[in-house]
């Protein structure tokens, strides 16, 4: 018998009210997740997640899922409208999880993630990457940005915990006075007990990570996901086996890091270093 179904909610976002009729149409027919998924060669808790919203629909999928559930083309034509995204392709299914995560882990060797930039910091890096985009352009890739950041609102939703390479610290992107706000502001949110940050020195050599930047991010329903940054491109794995071993390369970074109370006093060290030299010049 199938499960008793749970009402549509209006307010959801477009993403997740098609997942939503996603699950109405298969409870409709009485298929379990796994049965869904068979068709298409993903797991059932890859049709959960699509269900829940928090991965994002492809068109071949949708193009199935009319066929199964005799629906016309439309988790097609939805499909292709919510396409549309103020982030890079290859990031923005990662930026959509992220906002339905209840934990993220992530390690940032190079960089200052980018839900804990600060406007500056971010327009700065928006321009070493576009050097020839027009200052609207870079505008809204930075609002884009800080609008992630607003998840950081809630006072205590989601845990975030960071891992950051020491090189994120001493390379100095948009000047010193640049660099003095966002390791300000990485500060206060530290002193506000609102995220967990441990700083990798450089004193800790070879490391579990050393071939670049990994996100962890866990969910209230459904399996965890990781997400693999790279130049222009990302990958966000779901496979148990992946995700296991990436969540022991992350324990091992926290293991080899400092503590965080030492990571904040080295950061607040840094940071008066940097507004010293902004009074200098």
């Amino acid at each position: 018998m199938p499960q008793q179904l749970r009402p549509l909610d209006p307010a959801s976002s477009p993403r997740a009210m098609l997942g939503a009729e996603l699950r109405y149409h298969r409870e409709r027919l009485g298929m379990s997740q796994g049965e869904l998924g068979r068709p298409l060669f993903v797991s059932g808790a890859f049709i959960g997640m699509l269900e829940a919203g928090i991965r994002r629909m492809q068109p071949e999928f949708a193009v199935k899922f009319d066929e199964i559930f005799d629906t016309g083309e439309y988790f097609f034509r939805n499909c292709e409208a919510l396409k549309k995204s103020k982030y890079p392709n290859h990031f923005a299914e990662a930026a959509e999880a992220e906002a339905t995560a209840v934990v993220i882990k992530e390690y940032a060797p190079l960089l200052i993630p980018g839900l804990l930039q600060t406007k500056a910091y971010a327009k700065a890096v928006f321009r070493a990457h576009n050097p020839t985009a027009t200052e609207e352009e870079i505008d809204e890739m930075v609002a884009a940005r800080l609008q992630r950041a607003e998840l950081l609102a809630h006072a205590t939703q989601p845990t975030v915990w960071v891992v950051l390479d020491e090189a994120a610290l001493r390379r100095v992107v948009g000047g010193s006075a640049v660099m003095a706000e966002a390791l300000r502001h990485i500060i206060n949110l530290m002193r506000r007990h609102r995220i967990i940050m441990q700083v990798l020195p450089f004193g800790a050599g070879a490391h579990a990570a050393m071939d670049g930047a990994l996100k962890l991010m866990e969910f209230d329903d459904a399996p965890r996901l990781v997400y693999l940054d790279g130049l222009a491109s990302g990958q966000l794995l779901d496979d148990p086996a992946a995700v296991r071993r990436y969540v022991l390369t992350y324990d091992l970074l926290g293991a080899s890091a400092l503590s965080p109370e030492a990571s904040l006093a080295l950061m607040e060290s840094v940071a008066e270093d940097y507004a010293h030299e902004d009074q200098k010049s």
